[in-house]
């Protein structure tokens, strides 16, 4: 047996409770070694050393050198003490805070057992509810469409259907948002995620120079305000797109202390080096290397109350659904404690969604967001789909190994993307392989976690880096509208109860790469990405596919069944 691979966390995604009554509990091991059993033995805490229950562990997932065993344990007594009892090579071991050891005293175990006190109803992170069978779709306000067309246009640029650069102006428009929110909804759509709004002087308006007025090239409040009543009158979300971050030099708080340095009372809303900008303005912190884009000293009070105000302001007036939070993971840790207080006091269904590319377990514990862009299964995609770098079995093993990272709670509340507003069109690093791409929309409507759908996905729009995945939206007659049917029928699935609450699993048949949904039925999505038909016949009913036939499967084709 390999001791050093054994391990289990408390208070950790390995040990948590997914509700006030249940406990969800993983242990890991070497994925080389095989165990006749793992039992959890667990018990109350005050009376552990004279009675225990005991219960099965289940190997649920594995990442090519781990195993997990879980269990999800409903408890009367939320006072817990457990260990786990090792079956292996006909022998039995214990393993405890202490290590793994061939006995266990349990008069004892007051010291070394693993505990899990007490189950606070305000530690126990919970789920947004409607998120559960949420279909975003992100849109870049200035590229989706025009609806006022009396507005002064004199700011436009770009005609419409040409390559943009960083400067180029379209002339989209909140108003034309509002107009296409029935097309929207006919996609399956009931939950839209916009870039920023608010006053700036960019295309992308992710410098703000104010944060309680809208863009005029995009409209007014009464604009966004009759968007947000429009969308929730067909049962749809809107989440804006909050930069607390940093801002934009025009910032009048900014401009303030670039006139009077030190002497302007907003000198310590930033981070500068000195009494004053110096004339090379390289002495303050920026985004990225942006000096237009001063960053915020977001643990000063000061502008802590000032970017509350702004987060409470547009909740409160407008009734958005929720914030999407620019390079969240670069603004102090205590801030976002204090946003997720305000935001959940004034709406606790406000999703607040982190934009953190890499490993954000940390800030998914409850206390700061909901969930984060997942960009980590998007590089999954991108390894599977797009290069070719991974095996059905070793994407399955890393999909797997992501989804680990969190709790079951964060889990359900990721926002799973294949491209946005920063990245490569998915379709144009896919070479325009229509196949292959619903492929990929199939898994990310089926995994836990809502899909977010790029604007113009539908119509296979085509980009590299930004600017060029920015380009307008093709709104002619001819544009691809067997993907937009696709997205309906996958969107149809996310309220069946195996979509929207079920357990997932991932793993591979030869060459085909297999995720599960499980529930009352098992939903089960296959994928043949490889280069060569692949034999798979359907279990259970069919209900969607691509390139699928009963007993043959053709490259880059997918089929969706529901087993009883």
């Amino acid at each position: 047996m390999n001791e050093q691979a054994l391990l289990h966390l408390q208070n950790s995604q390995y040990s948590y409770a997914s509700d006030c009554n249940t406990v969800e509990l993983t242990f890991r091991a070497s994925a080389q070694d095989k165990f006749d059993a793992i039992t959890l033995i667990y018990g109350c805490k005050y009376e552990y050393y004279k009675k225990q229950s005991r219960t099965a562990m289940k190997k649920r997932f594995t990442d090519g050198k781990f195993d997990y065993y879980a269990v999800s344990l409903a408890l009367d007594d939320v006072r817990l003490l457990y260990i786990f009892e090792l079956s292996y090579g006909g022998k039995i071991y214990y393993f405890s805070e202490a290590g793994l050891t061939e006995t266990y005293d349990y008069a004892l175990s007051a010291y070394d057992a693993f505990q899990l006190p007490y189950i606070n109803s305000a530690d126990v992170m919970p789920v947004v509810s409607w998120l559960r069978t949420a279909v975003f779709y992100e849109i870049f306000v200035d590229r989706f469409y025009r609806g006022d067309l009396k507005k002064n246009a004199d700011y436009i640029n770009l005609k419409w259907g040409e390559i943009p650069n960083p400067k180029s102006f379209a002339g989209g428009d909140l108003k034309g948002i509002t107009a296409k929110l029935d097309y929207l909804k006919s996609l399956g759509i009931n939950a839209v995620y916009l870039t920023p709004v608010f006053k700036s002087v960019s295309n992308h308006k992710y410098d703000i120079s104010d944060y309680f007025e809208i863009d005029g090239c995009f409209g007014d409040k009464e604009t966004l305000r009759k968007l947000v009543c429009e969308a929730h009158a067909r049962g749809m979300k809107i989440v804006l797109d909050a930069v607390f971050n940093h801002c934009s030099e025009n910032l009048a708080q900014f401009q303030d202390v670039l006139a009077r340095g030190k002497e302007s009372p907003y000198f310590e809303w930033f981070i500068i080096k000195g009494d004053k900008i110096n004339e090379q303005r390289d002495n303050y912190e920026c985004f990225g290397f942006c000096r237009y884009m001063p960053k915020f000293n977001a643990s000063n009070p000061e502008v802590q109350k000032f970017l509350l105000g702004v987060a409470t302001y547009w909740l409160k007036e407008f009734k958005i659904d929720g914030w999407r939070l620019d390079v969240s993971d670069e603004v102090a840790n205590d801030f976002w404690h204090e946003f997720r207080k305000t935001i959940k006091f004034e709406n606790p269904d406000c999703v607040i969604l982190g934009e953190n590319w890499h490993d954000a377990s940390a800030h998914l514990r409850g206390d700061k967001f909901d969930g984060i862009m997942n960009y980590a299964l998007t590089k999954a995609c991108m390894d599977y789909f797009v290069s070719g770098a991974l095996s059905a079995e070793e994407f399955a093993n890393r999909l797997s190994g992501l989804y680990l990272r969190n709790t079951k709670q964060a889990n359900a509340m990721m926002l799973n993307l294949l491209d946005s507003h920063d990245t490569h069109r998915f379709y144009t690093l896919l070479n325009k392989n229509k196949n292959k791409l619903l492929c990929a929309l199939a898994l990310i409507y089926l995994h836990t976690g809502a899909p977010c759908v790029y604007y113009g996905t539908e119509v296979c729009a085509e980009g590299g880096y930004d600017p060029d995945c920015r380009r307008t939206m093709d709104w002619s007659d001819s544009a691809a509208p067997d993907i937009r049917a696709s997205l309906a029928s996958f969107a149809s699935l996310r309220s069946l109860a195996e979509v929207s609450h079920g357990e997932i699993s991932f793993y591979s048949r030869g060459e085909l790469f297999v995720l599960e949904r499980m529930e009352k039925g098992v939903l089960r999505l296959v994928i043949n990405n490889s280069e060569k038909q692949q034999v798979y016949c359907a279990e259970g009913k069919v209900l969607l596919g691509n390139n699928y036939s009963c007993g043959e499967l053709l490259p880059d084709g997918f089929v969706i069944e529901y087993c009883v």
